[in-house]
């Protein structure tokens, strides 16, 4: 059946406005407007309620499973200090004596988690409507951060006032909880839910009825070929090497030049957490806002955003090289680095779904991977350029961090595309089974 929307699926080289299917503004509720469904004459049905709907009850789950898998992470590092000999020093010889001491240094260990993102934005990719997809990704990922800021005070509580195995219980029994909650209420497609409305259901399948691709095969080819997935992985891998520069080299420079160790102190720690929280919840608010509202694009609102994303916490991170030996305005500008970067939650974070909602887990696995190698090589690098521990020589770190990210920015900016390429909807004929 033909489309009365022309051109669904412009190729990967058109430059032109977007056009993604179902990307107009929503109706307002006080006009009675009706829009059109696609490929038939009946009138589209308005944004259906959020109040009690099932893509919102996936979203706070989601939200949920990340708060509970991002606890995990942290409470084992915290827990850890109080397994191991509290006699050993961990006090490292090529500390700076620029700065007067503050605080005693400790030894922080992380675990890491792979599948997740992936799993929940193919999860989305059946879920979410083009104009809700920065509200419910951002509730859903936002969960991450929020797990982090909860969990890293309440674990040292718990092993202070108790035992180190009781933050593994506690948190055990929780993540049970999410469990029970996850098999019973959610589903992998609207099609399958038990309990979503005809009407939601409705709104979602025929959102999403003009961007999946109906065939089995992953077209790795042209998926391979395509600017737009090459400007995510550059993005993705430059957002990443500022991040680890900002939550891992730059608390390392403010306990070896500075003297000030910020793990330390409970709430200091969750602070740029919070922030990051907070941020991708607004950011995924005024994204879509812009773009049902605003009828700004979908390209350009993923642009914006990731600028802001990444331009800004490269600019703290620069100023955070010369404020001398000041710790509190170190901990402010890591504040605010890492609250900025929540911007890129609704920007090239989840581009994947823009440009291929049927391979959004597949085109973040590949993003992903390429992503993790700004944590292993980093650190590397940060070491060979910092020999003596001074100021200038973490200067060069923060400067290299900050032209990396900006580089990423400007490729994204350049290359990034805001609708569904050809490869990625081709033979459409509604969602896959």
């Amino acid at each position: 059946m033909k489309s009365p929307v022309p051109d669904l699926a412009p190729s990967d080289g058109e430059e032109g406005e977007d056009r993604t299917p179902l990307l107009q503004r929503a109706p307002r509720a006080e006009t009675g407007e009706q829009l059109r469904e696609p490929g038939s004459s009946d009138e589209r049905r308005s944004q259906a309620p959020v109040c009690c709907s099932a893509r919102y009850n996936l979203a706070f789950l989601a939200f949920f499973g990340f708060f509970v898998l991002y606890s995990l992470r942290v409470n084992l590092s915290v827990a850890l200090v109080d397994m191991v000999d509290s006699n050993t020093t961990t006090a490292d010889n090529r500390t700076a004596n620029e700065c007067a001491e503050h605080s005693t240094p400790i030894k922080v260990l992380h675990n890491q988690t792979g599948v997740t993102f992936p799993a929940m934005h193919a999860m989305w990719s059946s879920w979410a409507p083009p104009l809700e997809r920065s509200k419910l990704l951002s509730i859903s990922y936002a969960g991450a951060q929020l797990g982090t800021v909860v969990s890293l005070p309440l674990s040292g509580i718990v092993c202070f006032y108790m035992n180190w195995t009781y933050v593994f219980y506690l948190f055990g029994i929780v993540g049970i909880i999410w469990f029970i909650l996850w098999i019973w209420l959610v589903s992998d497609t609207p099609e399958t839910h038990k309990t979503i409305s005809p009407y939601e259901k409705e709104y979602i399948l025929s959102s999403l009825r003009n961007q999946l691709s109906s065939q089995k095969s992953v077209p790795w080819v042209p998926m391979l070929k395509s600017l737009a997935l090459w400007a995510i992985v550059v993005a993705h891998f430059s957002y990443n090497w500022t991040f680890y520069t900002l939550l891992t080299l730059l608390p390392t420079y403010m306990k070896e030049v500075l003297r000030f160790n910020i793990q330390e102190n409970g709430f200091l720690s969750a602070v740029p957490y919070l922030g990051c929280w907070l941020c991708m919840i607004l950011s995924g608010q005024a994204a879509d806002n812009l773009r049902a509202k605003w009828n700004f694009s979908t390209l350009c609102v993923r642009r914006v955003f990731s600028l802001i994303g990444m331009i800004g916490p490269a600019v703290f991170l620069v100023a955070a090289g010369f404020i001398g030996c000041d710790y509190s305005l170190a901990v402010a500008f890591l504040t605010i680095s890492t609250t900025l970067g929540g911007f890129c939650s609704s920007g090239f974070s989840i581009n994947h779904l823009d440009i291929a909602p049927s391979y959004a887990g597949i085109l973040l696995g590949i993003t992903n991977t390429f992503a993790t190698i700004p944590g292993m090589i980093g650190p590397i690098i940060a070491r060979s350029l910092t020999p003596e521990n001074t100021v200038g020589e973490w200067q060069t770190v923060f400067c290299l961090a900050a032209a990396v990210n900006v580089f990423g920015a400007i490729t994204f900016t350049l290359f990034s595309k805001g609708e569904a390429q050809n490869w990625a909807v081709r033979d459409h004929g509604g969602p896959r089974n």
